[in-house]
């Protein structure tokens, strides 16, 4: 009894050792690529930055771009460890080519708002003026995130005839919805629906704010997820960190609604 007794000391001992080794083993640290819808640059720059300062020896890389064109490049075996797409369509694609590695995590909210030059040149001061003869007006591309939730609002905003109206005066359709932002802010359209993020404070002063009424308006979700075939702990630190208090106080800072 008394060898038993022993024995079972040293192993209890053992793996008491082995868990207080675990727990102050090093995080992992790398080279890590993130995959990131555009309208979550500014503040995925930031928080990669933040990231970075955190984890001695991690460096963030970034690929941003319309969500649908980044899952394309997912399923065509682009390496990457973190996906985090605009919404949960373009993720639920890249699921389906067996890019995904476990369960997509909802990260942050965002609605939509209609915006217009400065100058305000159409004179546009509810959604119903998007309906205006001769308007220019700028979306994003078909199977784009920011596009399906365009569609949803502008559905929800008038019957079939106010919706051809609006489709008529569609002058572009742009990759992603930096390029919307971007071409309104320009002058280089009457008109675009983005996500109220996208009002950053580069354009703020080029661009008015016309709301769209909360019956109509759509609450975005974000998901995140590690990238199979990429480097798990360290997407997963990631991950945690975003979904953490720093990370989502960042996202706060940028226009980003909390997480549902």
């Amino acid at each position: 009894m008394k060898k038993f007794g022993k024995l079972h000391g040293i192993t209890l001992g053992l793996m008491v050792l082995s868990a207080v080794l675990a727990a102050c083993a090093p995080a992992a640290s790398g080279e890590i690529t993130v995959f990131a819808a555009s309208s979550l640059t500014d503040a995925f720059t930031e928080i990669g930055a933040a990231f970075e300062a955190q984890h001695a020896g991690s460096q963030v890389l970034f690929n941003f771009g319309g969500s649908s064109q980044l899952a394309t490049q997912l399923a065509e075996g682009a390496p990457a460890d973190v996906f985090a797409s605009a919404n949960q369509a373009q993720m639920a694609n890249a699921q389906a080519a067996g890019r995904i590695s476990g369960e997509p995590v909802v990260f942050l909210t965002n609605r939509l708002v209609i915006v217009v030059p400065a100058d305000n040149p159409a004179g546009i001061q509810t959604p119903e003026d998007l309906a205006k003869a001769d308007l220019r007006l700028v979306l994003a591309a078909p199977d784009v995130p920011i596009r399906e939730y365009s569609d949803q609002a502008i559905a929800a905003l008038g019957d079939a005839a106010y919706q051809q109206a609006v489709y008529a005066n569609l002058v572009s359709e742009e990759p992603n919805v930096r390029q919307v932002a971007t071409k309104v802010a320009l002058g280089e359209a009457d008109a675009g629906i983005i996500y109220t993020s996208d009002v950053t404070p580069d354009i703020a002063g080029q661009v008015l704010q016309i709301e769209i009424p909360v019956e109509a308006n759509v609450i975005a979700v974000y998901p995140i997820a590690a990238v199979e075939g990429g480097q798990p702990a360290l997407a997963q630190q990631f991950i945690d960190f975003v979904l953490g208090p720093d990370g989502q106080a960042i996202l706060a800072k940028w226009g980003f609604g909390p997480r549902p």
